[in-house]
């Protein structure tokens, strides 16, 4: 693995997922890390929920003096010793955008799931966020208890108890629990310690030569009314998996730009060029994997608009495979589903049945075409860009055509 050329308080080195059931103070804990408020969607303002998946950095310092960590340094303070800097993922909490948290879940190396203290543990989201992340290969989890300034210290406590049964029988039975107040700020030096002591950073293939980016957000940046000369390409937003990718490069996007002719869908890719990449308001000469990444563009922002590009990869021109219309893969299944109204055992995948799946950030539906208890094929609606041992997300749908997560998959291209 070769070492990253980039400074590191230029561009961030790992990717922190913030997960939990809605309303549980995912985005508040981002305004206090990074200083950013990041539902600016029109919906989410006016619903006050995450709808889709919001990005922002942080860095973190250590206050020599004071022996504790923060996350500014406005006054450049030689106390303050410069240890890191994040990226962080905020996710939908509300079971109605799960399919947003799992996308976000594909470009997360670790997370932190909250859970709010003045409600009982755990919460239906609670549950699905916890399954997601074990389903996506999610290591390492850090909790924090929040909202414990709204309850009393026997009701914390007894919440504190309730987190750690929950907690076990999965993989995270050991994470650390840190009761908080994001909304005031309670306790955030033992939080940034724990995320220096447990997140490392990911080994990362820097120098690949084929370098591959999951685009997670796509946007026109441009403002309602603005004048030809002054419109700026459409940006695209995401995570680079493995290589690098400079200024001025030629990219290809697929799977591409739906064509719908004589009743057949067909995808085209697309192609344009690097004009600027930056990391938060970070411009940055090259990028490499680690953090998220913003890339702007030469294309008509009409492209771009509105995650139009979401779940598509951005490779090199002229590297990218073509995209898969039917996927196999190796079948991992969950013993049972918890609906609003039930719970399921999760029998297995037949020949037939409609599942949905998500491969990268990639949402698509398909009927299997072949099925045994262990390995499935499925003809997709939708082709994705896949790839040999990487995970697929699946789900089901039960009552009231409700979407649930069934298990994963390991795709096998043998």
């Amino acid at each position: 693995m070769a070492k990253n050329s980039i400074s590191i308080s230029e561009q961030p080195t790992v990717n922190l997922g913030l997960v939990g059931h809605v309303d549980h103070g995912k985005t508040t804990l981002t305004k206090l890390l990074s200083g950013t408020w990041t539902d600016t969607h029109s919906q989410e303002k006016k619903k006050g929920i995450t709808i889709k998946l919001g990005y922002t950095n942080f860095s973190i310092f250590h206050d020599k003096k004071e022996d504790s960590y923060k996350v500014k340094n406005p006054e450049n303070d030689s106390n303050l010793e410069f240890k890191q800097k994040f990226s962080i993922v905020d996710s939908p909490g509300h079971e109605s955008f799960m399919a947003t948290m799992i996308s976000g879940a594909a470009v997360m190396d670790y997370a932190i799931l909250l859970v709010a203290a003045d409600e009982k543990c755990p919460q239906p989201q609670t549950i699905e966020h916890v399954r997601t992340l074990e389903i996506a290969g999610i290591e390492k989890v850090i909790v924090v208890q929040n909202k414990v300034d709204c309850v009393s210290r026997e009701e914390a406590i007894e919440n504190f108890h309730q987190i750690k049964q929950f907690l076990e029988g999965t993989k995270y039975v050991n994470s650390p629990i840190i009761p908080m107040s994001a909304e005031f700020g309670a306790n955030l030096s033992l939080l940034l310690s724990k995320i220096l002591e447990i997140f490392e950073v990911p080994e990362r293939d820097t120098e690949n030569p084929t370098p591959i980016m999951n685009i997670v957000r796509s946007f026109d940046v441009n403002k309602p009314g603005s004048s030809y000369k002054e419109l700026r390409g459409g940006v695209l937003g995401g995570t680079i998996k493995h290589g690098k990718f400079k200024k001025g490069e030629e990219i290809e996007i697929r799977p591409g730009i739906s064509n719908q002719k004589d009743g057949k869908i067909t995808f085209t890719p697309i192609y344009t060029t690097i004009n600027s990449l930056a990391t938060d308001k970070t411009e940055l000469n090259e990028a490499i994997s680690g953090g998220s990444i913003a890339i702007a563009t030469s294309l008509d922002p009409a492209v771009t608009k509105s995650d139009t590009l979401l779940g598509n990869i951005i490779g090199k021109k002229g590297t990218l495979p073509e995209p898969s219309e039917t996927l196999s893969f190796d079948v991992h299944l969950l013993d049972k589903v918890i609906t609003n109204n039930n719970e399921y055992e999760v029998k297995d995948i037949v020949k037939s049945e409609p599942l949905m799946l998500i491969v990268n950030s990639m949402t698509t539906v398909g009927f299997v075409t072949q099925a045994n208890p262990k390995k499935v094929t499925v003809s997709l609606k939708r082709p994705v860009m896949a790839f040999d041992k990487e995970r697929v997300v699946i789900f089901r749908m039960f009552e009231k055509q409700q979407w649930r997560i069934i298990g994963h998959g390991i795709i096998n291209f043998s």
